[in-house]
């Protein structure tokens, strides 16, 4: 199993690669009992797009670490898609899936880190 850091800079590629916006990662890793290290949020404009994301996130971690998700959802509505590498959470959002459910705010505890700062930091 890769080290969720290196995970984390494979999915933000495969992010990257298909255009996903407003990219942000959730450092949980000090919160005691959380249930992961990461969590990664990003927007698609359609629901093409957030495929499209999924299937690039899963490339990458593929190709990159030879990981493979243990899980996913929502692949059948593409409002919002999870990818559940264990160690880090992906969350794949149209707009306003994303407005309604602030993943941000929930896991505010958390180190929150846009894509500028997280590619400095990792």
């Amino acid at each position: 199993m890769a080290n969720s850091d290196q995970l984390v800079s494979a999915i933000v590629k495969g992010i990257q690669e298909k255009k996903g916006e407003k990219i942000t990662i959730i450092n949980l890793k000090k919160i005691p009992n959380a249930i992961t290290d990461y969590f990664i949020l990003c927007t698609g404009s359609s629901d093409t797009h957030l495929y499209s994301i999924a299937d690039s996130i899963d490339d990458e971690a593929k190709k990159e670490l030879d990981e493979i998700p243990w899980s996913s959802e929502g692949k059948s509505n593409r409002e919002w898609i999870i990818l559940d590498y264990s160690n880090v959470v992906v969350h794949v959002f149209k707009r306003e899936p994303r407005e309604r459910y602030n993943l941000e705010g929930l896991w505010g505890d958390g180190e929150i880190i846009n894509i500028g700062e997280a590619q400095e930091k990792l």
